[in-house]
């Protein structure tokens, strides 16, 4: 099965779709419908024997990796999976690299077991930080090789080992994830280094890598990061309800160790920092785009966890809990869970100058757009982790869980339509995750995050009706 066509239609609609959007960003009373309205997407949800995902007719689910599992290194698959790229192997393999997303005192639920009794087979050289107690820091990521063909993890091993609340990340055109840290713990009577860091993790290393803090992508709450593989520019989220949105300008694109510039984005029409949240106040209308400027920024290693007042102080503009990122073709999708009236979430698209990030940009800047804003929890709540489908939609895992509402994976199209792919309907609080493709475009890969699993979904992806 193969979406090149459509991701070339995907893309072309997605471009028309945003001069659409200019030209009708006045008229906020019809948009407002709009993004209320649901469309039919793949058909009513049909209700799991099981009780784990309910999905349309015609898809079907398997799960390809728990939490509690032996990996083929000795340990065990660690809970909370989170973010997740997936990379090509070969005709018929990929790659999943997985996020954990556990905290200091997750040490029961990490890759060493119920008191921790298979500790003592890590190479404590390739572990980032440890405990004051000498364990291990049990947040990390997981590698997973998985056949297409035959519908069977072929090994599992732990890849990144001695991190923090690993959220979400992002893939780099050389095969590799990003995995980022979802705090700023500092050093001190729980952990031995300051925490807060991107991480880069090869997808075909075997075993776990040599961890290096990338410190010159900043360190903050990072949630996830994108690359726009043809300038290498890095775009950042921060998930805390004042945030950023950044980008860094490597030195060099292929080594993001070597250092570059962080910057934060600002309005052009908001040159003392402008507020995208649409809560005290809507300053940025649904569908409208906003030229944008970037603001240097220094002391990045930020020591005293205040990059994004400084940031402000300087113009950067404000949004609410920045999530997941993910870049399609020539622009990048972002998600601001609470951002909105509602606080139901936000998705913001950004396209990039012409010069991004050179001389020239500030002739022609970027384009930030207010793409959709939930005013009905019921169609949309709590946008987190997304990824652009290889039909060009957005595919949105929903954060928020309640008994009522449970959580969905949703769909939006280049009109910021919506339409429900998927409902969790395990018992418990738990959330979607790290929802990705095989590169061919018939499987889609996503965690759940409690009980800890993966799964592959297949169906008639190209019968979506939008």
């Amino acid at each position: 099965m193969s979406f090149s066509r459509r991701r070339f239609l995907g893309a072309a609609a997605t471009s028309l779709a945003f001069t659409a959007f200019s030209a009708r960003a006045q008229d906020e009373a019809v948009q407002a419908e709009t993004y209320l309205n649901e469309v039919e997407g793949y058909g009513p949800l049909v209700p799991d024997p099981k009780g784990l995902l309910d999905l349309p007719a015609g898809f079907r689910y398997q799960v390809i990796s728990q939490a509690g599992e032996t990996m083929s290194d000795g340990f065990l698959v660690p809970g909370k999976a989170d973010g997740m790229g997936c990379f090509p192997v070969d005709a018929d393999r990929v790659l999943l690299v997985r996020n954990h997303e556990l905290s200091v005192n997750d040490i029961h639920n990490g890759a060493f077991g119920l008191s921790e009794r298979l500790v003592d087979r890590i190479d404590r050289a390739k572990v980032w930080d440890f405990h004051n107690s000498q364990r291990p820091l049990p947040g990390g990521t997981t590698t997973q090789l998985y056949n297409l063909k035959t519908r069977q993890t072929e090994r599992q091993h732990l890849s990144l080992a001695g991190t923090l609340v690993n959220c979400a990340g992002g893939v780099t055109p050389w095969g590799a994830w990003l995995t980022c840290e979802e705090t700023t713990l500092e050093r001190g009577l729980e952990v031995g280094k300051d925490h807060g860091w991107v991480f880069e993790v090869p997808a075909a290393h075997v075993g776990l890598v040599q961890p290096v803090a990338l410190k010159g992508l900043g360190r903050f709450k990072h949630e996830a990061a994108c690359i726009d593989p043809s300038t290498g520019v890095v775009y950042l989220t921060e998930d805390v309800a004042d945030g950023l949105f950044y980008r860094f300008l490597p030195n060099d694109r292929r080594d993001l160790a070597a250092g570059g510039r962080l910057q934060a984005l600002g309005l052009v029409d908001a040159p003392e920092g402008g507020d995208t949240r649409n809560q005290e106040e809507k300053t940025f209308p649904i569908g409208s785009a906003k030229a944008v400027r970037w603001i240097d920024l220094d002391g990045v290693d930020n020591p005293y966890d205040d990059l994004r007042r400084r940031g402000h102080a300087k113009g950067a503009a404000v949004f609410c809990r920045g999530e997941g990122v993910f870049f399609g073709q020539g622009e990048l999708y972002f998600a601001c869970t609470a951002g909105g009236a509602a606080g139901s979430g936000q998705i913001f698209r950004y396209a990039p100058s012409p010069a991004e990030g050179q001389v020239g940009e500030k002739d022609q800047p970027g384009k930030l757009q207010l793409f959709v804003e939930s005013q009905n929890d019921r169609v949309l709540d709590y946008a987190d982790n997304l990824v652009v489908a290889p039909w060009g939609h957005v595919i949105v895992c929903e954060d928020r869980y309640s008994d009522t509402l449970r959580n969905h994976l949703r769909g939006v199209t280049p009109q910021g339509k919506v339409y429900t792919l998927g409902r969790n309907v395990f018992t418990g609080n738990s959330e979607f995750a790290g929802a990705c493709f095989s590169p061919d475009g018939g499987t889609m890969f996503v965690n759940v995050q409690n009980p800890g699993i993966t799964l592959a979904i297949t169906g008639p992806w190209a019968s979506v009706r939008a």
